[in-house]
Formats: structure tokens, sequence, C-alpha cells
């Protein structure tokens, strides 16, 4: 059931005092743009014909019924295709990358890394229209004051002419582009990583990667320092943990961790990250980590991006199994799973593998049918029930 506010809004834009409203908020917003420099012809030609997408509201307000594990997340972004896909495009552009690993210090692999958690590598930047979005979010809703920011941000973007206004598209929220940047942080954060001059992170994958790593250097990248690495814990551990509680890696092996690959610890300190607990994998994380989590401040995402730079590398999976007794998917199993609902009466879509609210519904309902925990994880007991359904 869609909320109050949102089906009120859709009623008010039903008609021509709704449209005339939302244009009136519009050209509210047209002293803000001109103090920053767009001019008359850019704010008139992305705004007069424009039409709210109310469809974002939905995003905007949705509270997810379902909280994704750590390991259900990891396994959705980091598995054996995107591990070959990211291979692939790291060769297809390996000057790009080392240019802009050279340029500021930042190591290649967690570009990389962020590359394919943010887009696939440039596959899935978005499709909605920015100016559609951001004008949409800063006339109705939660948080107008930002997205208005955001809004104008896109506006100057499209004042300077760096992209082109038919690839200005990204996610409800204006996030756009190869590593999806929002419109004030590509003011802020995007270079020109190919030398043509301008600054294009949808269309050039020079550009894109190294405002990735302009990002992160200044989000404090220490050059040479790993985002740190899996540990194991002394039996019993029952000692500090938290990203922000650094000890010097002296302290942690006087305390009896040791790397789980079995090489010594590097200088410099870190703090231990239990994203399952004591009784799941174990990580020491630097301060590069925390560069990593500035990007956008998850721990599991930056886990994610951490852990895909390692596979890219060359690295396996990690030492330490999760705490649960059932498997999660990968995407290609995801799919399957998707394709087997639909055969069994579920209308789910596409199988693409990303497991949204349908897919979730109609896991659960099918667990609650089939004596299964009716928790709507895509795991592996799911899948198999399914095969054998």
């Amino acid at each position: 059931m869609k909320n109050l506010a949102l089906s009120l809004a859709l009623s008010l834009l039903a008609t021509s005092a709704g449209a005339d409203e939302f244009h009136a908020c519009l050209n509210g917003l047209r002293g803000a743009a001109s103090a920053k420099g767009v001019s008359a012809t850019t704010f008139d030609g992305a705004t007069a014909s424009l039409q709210p997408d109310m469809k974002v509201l939905e995003y905007l307000d949705f509270q997810p019924e379902f909280k994704t594990p750590v390991w259900d997340y990891l396994a959705a972004l980091v598995d054996d295709e995107r591990v070959a896909d990211g291979r692939a495009a790291m060769s297809k552009h390996a000057a790009a990358l080392e240019n802009a690993q050279s340029r500021f210090g930042v190591d290649k692999y967690i570009i990389a890394g962020v590359w394919g958690v943010e887009s696939n590598f440039g596959q899935s930047m978005g499709k909605r229209s920015l100016v559609q979005s951001l004008g949409t979010l800063s006339c109705y809703g939660r948080r107008q004051s930002y997205f208005r920011g955001e809004f104008v941000a896109v506006l100057q973007i499209l004042e300077h002419g760096d992209i082109a206004p038919e690839h200005l598209n990204g996610s409800w929220a204006g996030a756009f582009g190869q590593t999806q940047f929002m419109p004030s942080t590509y003011l802020r954060m995007a270079v020109d990583g190919d030398g043509d001059g301008a600054r294009d992170i949808v269309d050039s994958v020079p550009d894109a990667v190294a405002s990735t790593a302009n990002y992160l250097a200044k989000s404090g990248w220490q050059t040479g320092l790993p985002w740190g690495m899996e540990v194991n814990l002394p039996k019993g551990y029952s000692g500090p943990s938290g990203r922000g509680n650094k000890r010097s890696f002296g302290d942690w092996a006087a305390a009896g961790v040791t790397a789980a690959s079995g090489k010594g610890f590097p200088s410099g300190s870190a703090g231990l990250l239990l994203p399952a607990g004591r009784e799941g994998p174990a990580f020491l994380v630097t301060r590069n980590f925390d560069a990593i989590y500035a990007y956008n401040a998850s721990e599991s995402y930056a886990l994610a991006i951490a852990h895909l730079g390692d596979r890219m590398k060359g690295g396996g999976a990690f030492a330490h199994g999760w705490p649960i007794e059932d498997e999660p998917l990968s995407r290609a199993q995801r799919r399957e799973v998707q394709a087997l609902l639909n055969k069994n009466g579920y209308s789910v879509g596409e199988p693409d593998g990303a497991i949204g609210s349908k897919t979730r519904e109609a896991i659960a309902d099918f667990q609650k049918k089939h004596g299964l925990k009716a928790d709507g994880q895509a795991m592996l007991s799911v899948l198999e029930a399914l095969r054998d359904k």
C-alpha cells in the first residue's frame, strides 16, 4: 500500500493545478541555480517540459521488509562471474587503471572493486533521468533541501557540457556514471583521466576510474598500505573489536591474532571487524578500509569492494565460513531461483539475479508452503527445493 503522502501527491499531479505547483516549485530554484552559474537557457531547457517521476518517492519512502545479512550481500556482489568480468574489464582498460593508480596512489584493484560493485563495470549505471528524478525529489517527499542541492548540481553539469544531456541518467536518487557519483560529488571530485579536457564519468572509463581514485585519495587512502586482511582469532577471544577501535598490528599479534594467509602483519594500526560476530570471518582493517567506507557508509559495502579487489588480484574465498547452516547463492543461482519461481506460478519478472521485493515475497510464500523458514532469503535450501519441485 502506497503511503498517504505519495497517494495525495499523485492525485494532485493528475490535475493542472498539480502540474502548475510542480513547475512553480522548480522555478523557485532558479535563483539558487543562477547563483551557481546556471544560465536561464540551461535552466529553461532542462525544466520547461519536465514532468515529475513520482515512482522515486516510493523508493525514498520504502522501508525494506527484509534485512540483507552480510553473507547474502557479499554473495550477490562478489562471485566467480563478477571476478571474471572484472579481470576482463581490468585487462581491457589496463592503461586507464594504471594511470589512475600512478596519479593518485590508490590500488588499482580497489578502484576496480568500486567500479564492479557500483555498476558491474559499466553495465548497470541506471536509466532514470537525473534532472527528472532530482527535480521530483526537490519538490516532494523528505529531504527536499538535500535534493535541491543535487538538482542544482546536475544543472551545473549540464551548463558545463562535459556529459551529453541524454547520458545524464542514473539511480532514482541521482547517482550516475561508471562509479556512481552524486552530482555534487562529481563537481568536487571528478577529474579528466583521458586528457580530452572533459570530465565524463559516464562514457569515459579513464575519467571514471581516475575520479574514483581521486575520491579515495582525498578520503585518506595511504599508498602501499593494505585495506586489511582476514585473521584468525585465538580461542575464546573476548577483546576489543570495531573498525574505529584501532590498535597497532604488534598489539594484535601479542593478543594472539594471526593472519589467515599465514603471512606476517604490516606496520601501522588496524581495527578488528567482526561483520557476523565472533563466530564468523574476522578482519583487521586499516585506514584504507575507512577510505573505502567513506564512499558509501556501510561496512558490508566496503568489505565487498575490498574482497572483490582481492579476488580479481588472485585471492580466494574467505578462510572462515559464515555462521550459518544454509549457503548464500551466486548471481547465476539467483537467476535460476527466479526462473523456477516463474515456472511455479509466481511473477517475479525477468530473471536478472537481483533479489528485489517481488522475489523475496515469492520466496517467502514458497518457503511457507514447503515447510521452510519463511525469511524470504535466496539461499541454497530454496534453490534445491525449487529444483525438486
